[in-house]
C-alpha cells in the first residue's frame, strides 16, 4: 500500500534577492570606484499553504480543516522586516508603502539559510547588462533520507530609485538615467520531483511576472503559489493530471508504480554527455559508496544528470548525503568523512582535486569520468555490461529524427503534447535497460538467501561469481546500498527488480527452482556459456540466463525497434494507454468561497469521469476514486472522502493511500463519526484501516535483521544444527538434517563438533565448486540431456569398458574414457537391476570393485574402485531406490531427495576420514533402507492415471497444506509481457500464500502472491481478469491473472468466505453475475464488473460450506442440509441428512448438481459414502455408494461424466492417507480407486476435463495430476 500521505503540487514558494535598503547603498557606492562588490542575498517572500482558511463555521465554531492540498506539518516562524519596496519600473516610481514587519509561517524542513545560498549558488552582482532568464534545480534532504525538490528560476530587473519626484544618481540630479540590473529568483520547493512540470509553470509565470508593479508584487506570487498548491498529485498508474497556466497547458506524470519515483525529467541526458562504458562506470562507483562530485559550468545539469542516475540504480537506494548542487560558500561539504553525491561548479575543480582525495569526478560538459586515487575505476561485471552495451546500441535518442517524417504542428500545445509522448517512450525503454543491468548484477542473490532465518551466504556469493568480477562484488557486499536492497529481498518485496528477475529466468531455472537438487551447472549452460563468442568461462556462477539466447545477441543490431527493445527486456510498456485528466481553471481570487467552488467543480469533473468510465478499466475508476476522495478529503467533506477511499480498496489496494484515511478518520468530528458509522461499509473501513495501523506500527523500523553466515566456534545440538545447515543452504528438509547429526555424531555424544561441521561444510563447497570446473567434451554433452548435471566423478579407475572416471549425474551412470575422450554410458538408474560389492585378482592382491547389472546389457559393467567402492556402492543404491520410488509415484522429488542424500553421504565420508565414516554416511541411506524394509508398490490402477507429482512446499523447511487449486486456461492473443497467454495453476497455501504454475510445463511461473494472512477457503476465475479467492478473514481477494497482483479486495463479509457460484445471464445491463457465500449463511449476489452488491441475503443454517446455480435457483450446502433457494433468497426446498446418518456431527462436506441427469450428489465428512437424490423429487429414494477406507468425504468435482471424490482415507497403520474415488454417475458405481497422497485430499480441481489435479494435508502438502478416461 502506499503509505506516504498525498499533498500538493507545492510545498512553498520562496522569493530570494536583496533587499531595498541594500540596493540604495550598493549604488552610492558605485559612484566612488565605480564598480559594485557582489551583493548578499536574503529571502524576501516565503509562502506556504494554507493560504486560504475559513475562519469560523456558521455556527461560529473555528473550521479544522485547510482547503489546500498539503499535510498537517509542523512549521516554524519566519520573521522578515520589509521596508520600502525596489520600484521595478517607472510607472510604479509614484508607489510607496510602509514598512512593516510581519511573521511567516514555514514549512520545519526548509533550510531558509542554505536555500538563500542554493538559490544563487555563484553569488549575486548588480550588473550593468540584463541577463537571460535561466532555472535550476535543487535536493534538499533530512536527517531522515526523506527528500523535497526545487526549480529555481532566475530572472533579471532593471532597478531605479525616486527621490523627491526627481530622478537622482547618486544624489546627482539627472536627466539621462542610466539602466542597473538585479536578479531575483523564485523558488517552488514540492515533494516531488516534478522538474519538467514545474519548471513550466515557472516560465508562465514570469511572463506575468515581469509586467506586475511592485505593490501587486507579492500579493501575485502569494497567488500564484496558491494556485500550485490546488493541484493534487496523481496516484500510480496511467492516469496524468492536466492544468492550465496560461499559454501552457501542464502536464503532471504519475508514476510507473508505487514503488517508483516520479520521472519528470529526460532520462536520455546521460548518454549525451557520457558514453555508455562511462555511465556504467558511474554506476558501479555508486553501487560500491565512492565519493562522487558532478562538475559542470551550468548549475541546472548538475541536479538533472544526478537524479537520472538516482534512478537507474532503482531499487537500490543511495543512503549517503546528496548534494547534487554545492554553492560556494558550501564547498567544505567535500570534505565530509563518509561517502556521498555532490555537485559543483567546474571553476572548483582545482580546489576539490587538491583538498581532497579517493574521489571519483564526473565532468559533465567534458564528458569525462576520472579517478583521484586509482588510475582505472572498476567496471560492473563483465556480462552485465556486454549487455547493457548492446542495449544502449539502439536507443533513439535524437527527437529530431522523430520528426523527419511527421507534420508541423501550429499549436504549442500541440508540440509539447508530442514531445512529452516521445520522452515518455524512451524513458521507459531507458528505465527497462538499466533495470535489466541492475537484474543481471544481482539476480543470483536469491539463491543465497535463507528466508526463515534471514541469512546471506555472502561467502558462497562470492565464490559463484566470475573471478574478474570479485574485486567489485566484494565492495559492493560492504556497503549500506546493498544491505538495504537485501533487506527487501528477505522481505519479499514485490517490486519491479522482483518482476524482472522472474520474468529473465530461464526454463531451465524455473524447474531448477522446483527440486531441491545443489546448485551444479546444467547442460544447456554449458552448452551456452561454453561459447567462445559469449566472452565467459568455465566457471557457471553467473546471473544471466538470457544474456547469451540467440534470440537476442544474434538481431541484427540496427533492425531492432524501440518497441521490440523493450519486449525483449522490459516490464513497462511504453505504448501503454495514458490517461489525461484536465483540471478546471483555477480560481481568481484568493477567497475561502471561490476555492470551495472550485473544489465543487473539481468533485464534478470527476463524478462525470467516474460515470463514464467503462467496467472494464477498473485500474482507470480506481484512480478516480482516489483522487475525487483526494479533493473530498481537502474540502472538508470527510465522509464522502472515506466512502471514495472505500470504493478505491474495492478496485485497487495497491494505491490506497492508509495513512491519509488514518488520519481523516482520527479527525472526524462525533457527528460525522456517527454518520459514517451508520454506513456498515464505512464502518468496516475504519475498523480495517486502524487494525492495519496498528499492525504496521507493530513491525520493526529497520524491515528486519540481515545476517551474514558464519561457521560454528562450538559445540552444536540438533537444534543448533538444523539451524546452521539451513542457513548453509545445503539442505533444507528437517527429516534429511536429522538423519545427516546422526550420521556426524557416529560413536560420540549427540553433538557436533565444530571442526567436523567446518570440515564436512568446505568438503561439500569444494565438491560443488570441482563440479562446476568440470569441463565435458562435446562428444559427451551430445549424449545428455539439456538438464543433466554432473554431480559426482570418480578418480581414474580400470573397468570393464577401459580406463577412465565414472561420472554421476541425476539420471545415469556414465564413463569418461582416458586418452582420447571418450563416452561410454554405463546405465540409467531406471535400468539397474542390482549392484553389489567384488573384488578383482590383481597380482597377489583381491582389489575392491563394484558390479552392475543392468536390463539393457547381458554383461555386467565392473569397476575397480578400490578404496571408493563402499561409498559409490552405497550412492548409486540409494539414486537406484530413489529411481524407482520417482517412477512408480510419479513424483520426481524423490529423486532429488535421494540425489541430496548421495552428495550428503560423499560429503560425511569425506570430512570424518575414519573407519566409521562408511557406517556413518550409511545413516543417510533413506530410499534403500525404506525399499528393504517397507517394498512400496503403487497399485497399478494408480500408477497408470497418475501422470505427474509437484512440491509447492520446496521454499519452506516442512511441507504446507494445498487448501485450494484453480486452473485458469490460456489466452489466445495475449503476449508474454501481458502475462503470458499459457493456462495457469494457481495453488493456496498456508497463511494466505497463492503460488503461481505454468500449467504447460509445471514450472513456477511467479513468486508467491500474498492475499492477507488467513487460510484460503475457495477460488473461482470470473473472467480473464478476475481470479476470486474466498478468505477465512471474511474478506473477497481479486487476483489479476495477467498480471499476477492482487490490488482488489471486497469486504461486505462477515465471517469466513467459503463459496462461490458463477452465472452467466442475458440480463441488458449486466450479463454476469457472481454469487458469494460465508459461514453464517450469508449470500451476495455481485455485479462482476461494477464489482458491486446488487442483492444481499441469509440462509439460515449450521456452517454453510458451498453453492451452486442449477436450473435458475441457487442451492447451499452446509452441515446441516442442502438448501434450494429462489434469487431474492426464499427458501424453496430442503434436503436434510439421510436417517442413517443424522446424528453425524460433520454433515455434509461437498455437494455437485447434474444438470442433464437432473441428480443431487452429496458426501458426508464423518462418512464413506456419498448418496444421490433426483432433483425433480428429491423424496425419493436416494441411491447410496460406499466408498471403501474412506473415513470421510472432503471435496468433490465433477469431470465429463464422472465425480471424483477427494477423501480421508484410512491405512493399516491408522495413519491418514488421501484417497481419491472417481464415480460413474450413470452406473452409479466406482470405477477407480485411487492412493493419491499420504495425507487427506484437501480440495481438486479440473484442466479443461483432461486433467484432474489433487492438493493435500500438510503431512504431504503436495499437487498430483491425474489423467481423465
Amino acid at each position: 500500500m502506499v503509505d506516504t500521505i498525498p499533498s500538493g503540487l507545492l510545498e512553498a514558494c520562496v522569493v530570494v534577492g536583496v533587499s531595498d535598503e541594500h540596493l540604495t547603498e550598493l549604488c552610492q557606492l558605485q559612484g566612488k570606484d565605480g564598480e559594485l562588490p557582489p551583493v548578499e542575498v536574503e529571502v524576501l517572500q516565503v509562502h506556504a499553504p494554507p493560504f486560504v482558511k475559513r475562519e469560523s463555521s456558521s455556527d461560529g465554531l473555528e473550521s479544522s480543516h485547510a482547503p489546500a492540498f498539503s499535510r498537517a506539518q509542523k512549521r516554524r516562524s519566519f520573521k522578515k522586516k520589509r521596508e520600502r519596496p525596489i520600484s521595478f519600473n517607472s510607472d510604479s516610481a509614484s508607489q510607496s508603502a510602509v514598512a512593516t514587519s510581519e511573521d511567516l509561517s514555514v514549512p520545519q524542513n526548509i533550510d531558509l539559510m542554505a536555500l538563500q545560498q542554493l538559490c544563487f549558488p555563484d553569488g549575486l552582482r548588480i550588473t550593468n547588462e540584463s541577463r537571460e532568464d535561466s532555472y535550476h534545480f535543487l535536493v534538499f534532504t533530512d536527517v531522515f533520507g526523506n527528500q523535497t525538490h526545487g526549480v529555481v528560476a532566475q530572472y533579471c530587473k532593471p532597478v531605479q530609485f525616486n527621490q523627491d519626484g526627481v530622478m537622482h544618481l547618486n544624489g546627482n540630479r539627472s536627466s539621462k538615467l542610466p539602466r542597473l540590473y538585479t536578479t531575483y529568483s523564485i523558488c517552488i520547493i514540492s515533494r516531488y520531483p516534478y522538474y519538467n512540470a514545474l519548471r513550466d509553470c515557472l516560465s508562465c509565470f514570469l511572463l506575468q511576472l515581469k509586467t506586475v508593479r511592485m505593490s501587486e508584487f507579492e500579493e501575485t506570487v502569494k497567488e500564484f503559489s496558491a494556485k500550485l498548491a490546488l493541484v493534487p498529485i496523481p496516484p500510480p498508474g496511467q492516469l496524468h493530471v492536466v492544468f492550465n497556466l496560461r499559454p501552457l497547458a501542464i502536464e503532471l506524470p504519475s508514476r510507473l508504480d508505487a514503488d517508483r519515483p516520479v520521472v519528470d525529467l529526460d532520462l536520455h541526458l546521460p548518454f549525451l554527455c557520457f558514453q555508455p562504458q562511462q555511465i556504467l562506470q558511474i554506476i558501479s562507483s555508486l553501487l560500491m559508496e565512492h565519493r562522487l562530485v558532478f562538475l559542470s559550468t551550468d548549475w541546472s545539469k548538475l541536479t538533472l544528470m544526478a537524479e537520472c542516475f538516482m534512478i537507474f540504480i532503482h531499487p537500490l537506494r543511495w543512503q549517503h548525503p546528496y548534494v547534487p548542487v554545492l554553492s560556494r560558500q558550501m564547498l567544505d561539504f567535500i570534505m565530509a568523512p563518509t561517502a556521498y553525491l555532490m555537485g559543483c561548479h567546474t571553476f572548483h575543480f582545482d580546489d576539490v582535486t587538491e583538498e581532497i582525495e579517493d574521489l571519483v569526478l564526473i565532468d559533465i560538459d567534458q564528458g569525462t569520468v576520472i579517478s583521484s586515487h586509482t588510475p582505472e575505476l572498476l567496471d560492473v561485471p563483465q556480462a552485465a555490461k556486454n549487455c547493457f552495451l548492446f542495449r544502449c546500441q539502439d536507443l533513439q535518442l535524437h527527437y529530431d529524427l522523430e520528426l523527419c517524417n511527421s507534420s508541423t504542428h501550429t499549436d504549442i500545445n500541440d508540440v509539447r503534447a508530442h514531445r512529452r509522448r516521445w520522452q515518455h517512450t524512451l524513458n521507459t525503454v531507458i528505465m527497462n535497460v538499466t533495470m535489466e543491468l541492475i537484474v543481471n548484477i544481482f539476480s543470483d542473490v536469491h539463491e543465497f538467501l535463507n528466508y526463515e532465518h534471514r541469512v546471506f551466504n555472502s561467502e558462497e556469493f562470492l565464490r559463484s561469481r566470475e573471478p574478474e568480477d570479485l574485486n567489485i562484488y566484494k565492495k559492493v557486499l560492504d556497503t549500506h546500498i546493498f544491505h538495504s536492497f537485501l533487506r527487501d529481498r528477505l522481505n519479499k518485496r514485490d517490486d519491479a527488480f522482483t518482476r524482472m528477475e522472474m520474468s529473465h529466468r530461464s526454463e531451465t531455472r524455473r524447474l531448477r527452482a522446483m527440486t531441491e537438487s545443489p546448485r551444479r551447472p546444467t547442460v544447456e549452460e554449458i552448452r551456452k556459456f561454453s561459447r567462445p563468442e559469449n566472452g565467459l568461462n568455465k566457471r557457471l556462477g553467473m546471473s544471466m540466463p538470457n544474456l547469451a539466447d540467440d534470440r537476442v545477441l544474434n538481431t541484427p543490431v540496427r533492425q531492432m525497434s524501440m518497441k521490440a527493445m523493450f519486449s525483449q527486456c522490459g516490464t513497462w510498456n511504453p505504448s501503454r494507454s495514458i490517461k489525461t485528466f484536465n483540471l478546471p481553471e483555477f480560481p481568481p481570487p484568493l477567497a475561502f468561497q471561490y476555492v470551495q467552488n472550485y473544489y465543487s467543480d473539481l468533485i464534478s469533473r470527476l463524478t462525470k469521469a467516474i460515470a463514464m468510465a467503462t467496467p472494464d478499466d477498473s485500474a482507470l475508476l480506481a484512480r478516480y476514486h482516489y483522487l475525487r476522495g483526494l479533493v473530498n478529503s481537502v474540502a472538508g467533506r470527510r465522509v464522502d472522502a472515506l466512502g471514495d477511499f472505500q470504493s478505491l480498496y474495492k478496485t485497487d489496494v495497491d494505491i490506497f493511500p492508509s495513512q491519509l484515511v488514518n488520519t481523516l478518520v482520527d479527525s472526524l468530528p462525533v457527528e460525522e463519526r456517527q454518520s459514517a458509522e451508520r454506513r456498515t461499509e464505512l464502518k468496516r473501513l475504519i475498523s480495517r484501516v486502524k487494525r492495519d495501523n496498528e499492525r504496521e506500527r507493530a513491525r520493526p523500523l529497520d524491515g528486519g535483521t540481515i545476517k551474514r553466515f558464519e561457521l560454528p566456534k562450538k559445540h552444536l545440538h540438533l537444534d543448533d544444527f538444523v539451524r546452521r545447515v539451513q542457513e548453509s543452504g545445503i539442505v533444507k528438509d528437517l527429516g534429511t538434517i536429522h538423519r545427516l547429526f546422526d550420521a556426524l555424531t557416529v560413536g560420540q555424544q549427540k553433538q557436533v563438533d565444530p571442526e567436523i561441521f567446518c570440515f564436512f561444510y568446505n568438503f561439500w563447497k569444494e565438491t560443488e565448486a570441482a563440479a562446476q570446473d568440470v569441463e565435458l567434451p562435446a562428444v559427451v554433452l551430445e549424449h545428455m540431456e539439456s538438464n543433466e548435471c554432473v554431480y559426482k566423478l570418480s578418480s581414474s579407475v580400470k573397468t570393464s569398458h577401459g580406463v577412465g572416471k565414472i561420472a554421476m549425474t541425476q539420471r545415469r551412470l556414465f564413463l569418461l574414457t582416458e586418452g582420447r575422450p571418450g563416452y561410454v554410458e554405463i546405465t540409467k538408474f531406471r535400468d539397474i537391476e542390482d549392484v553389489k560389492l567384488s573384488s578383482a585378482a590383481f597380482l597377489l592382491l583381491r582389489i575392491p570393485s563394484l558390479k552392475i547389472k543392468t536390463s539393457l546389457r547381458k554383461e555386467t559393467f565392473e569397476a575397480n574402485l578400490k578404496s571408493e567402492c563402499d561409498l559409490w556402492h552405497m550412492m548409486i543404491k540409494e539414486m537406484w531406490a530413489g529411481r524407482k520410488m520417482a517412477d512408480e509415484h510419479k513424483d520426481p522429488q524423490f529423486m532429488d531427495q535421494a540425489l541430496t542424500n548421495a552428495l550428503l553421504m560423499d560429503a560425511v565420508v569425506g570430512s570424518l576420514q575414519t573407519q566409521k565414516a562408511i557406517y556413518a554416511a550409511s545413516k543417510l541411506s533413506y530410499f534403500d533402507k525404506m525399499k528393504s524394509d517397507v517394498p512400496m508398490m503403487v497399485p497399478k490402477t494408480t500408477s497408470e492415471t497418475l501422470k505427474h507429482k509437484i512440491n509447492p512446499s520446496l521454499d519452506v523447511t516442512s511441507p504446507q497444506a494445498v487448501d485450494v487449486l484453480c486452473y485458469t486456461p490460456g489466452q489466445l492473443g495475449v503476449s508474454d509481457l501481458d502475462g503470458g497467454g499459457n493456462p495457469k495453476l494457481w495453488c493456496a497455501m498456508a497463511n494466505g500464500k497463492v503460488l503461481v504454475f505454468d500449467a504447460t510445463s509445471w514450472s513456477m511461473q511467479h513468486s508467491s502472491v500474498q492475499v492477507g494472512t488467513s487460510r484460503l477457503n475457495c477460488m473461482l476465475a470470473v473472467n480473464s481478469q478476475q481470479l476470486w479467492i474466498g478468505s477465512q478473514d471474511s474478506i473477497i481477494y481479486i487476483i489479476n491473472p495477467r498480471s499476477t497482483s492482487c490490488n482488489k479486495h471486497l469486504t461486505e463479509h462477515r465471517m469466513a468466505v467459503t463459496g462461490f457460484a458463477l452465472e452467466e445471464r442475458a440480463d441488458k445491463f449486466s450479463q454476469t453475475v457472481a454469487y458469494s457465500c460465508s459461514t453464517d449463511g450469508s449470500v451476495i449476489v455481485w455485479d462482476v464488473f461494477m464489482l458491486q452488491v446488487k442483492r444481499q441475503f441469509r440462509v439460515s443454517c449450521d456452517g454453510m460450506c458451498s453453492i451452486q446455480i442449477h436450473d435458475g435457483m441457487l442451492w447451499c450446502c452446509a452441515r446441516d442440509g442442502l438448501t434450494e433457494v429462489r434469487r431474492n433468497g426464499a427458501v424453496n426446498r430442503k434436503v436434510s441428512l439421510p436417517v442413517h446418518l443424522s446424528s453425524s456431527p460433520g454433515g455434509f462436506s461437498s455437494f455437485l448438481l447434474f444438470n442433464e441427469s437432473e441428480q443431487l450428489w452429496a458426501g458426508f465428512a464423518d462418512a464413506g459414502e456419498i448418496c444421490m437424490w433426483h432433483c425433480r423429487d428429491v423424496s425419493r429414494p436416494i441411491i447410496r455408494i460406499q466408498l471403501k477406507d474412506c473415513a470421510g468425504v472432503v471435496c468433490m468435482i465433477k469431470v465429463k461424466k464422472q465425480i471424483w471424490v477427494g477423501c480421508r482415507g484410512r491405512s493399516a497403520a491408522g495413519k491418514s492417507r488421501g484417497k481419491i474415488y472417481v464415480v460413474n454417475t450413470e452406473r452409479c458405481t466406482v470405477e477407480k480407486e485411487l492412493i493419491a497422497h499420504a495425507d487427506c485430499v484437501q480440495t481438486l480441481c479440473s484442466a479443461e476435463d483432461r486433467y484432474v489435479l489433487s492438493g493435500a494435508a500438510q503431512d504431504d502438502g503436495k499437487i498430483g495430476i491425474w489423467k481423465v478416461e
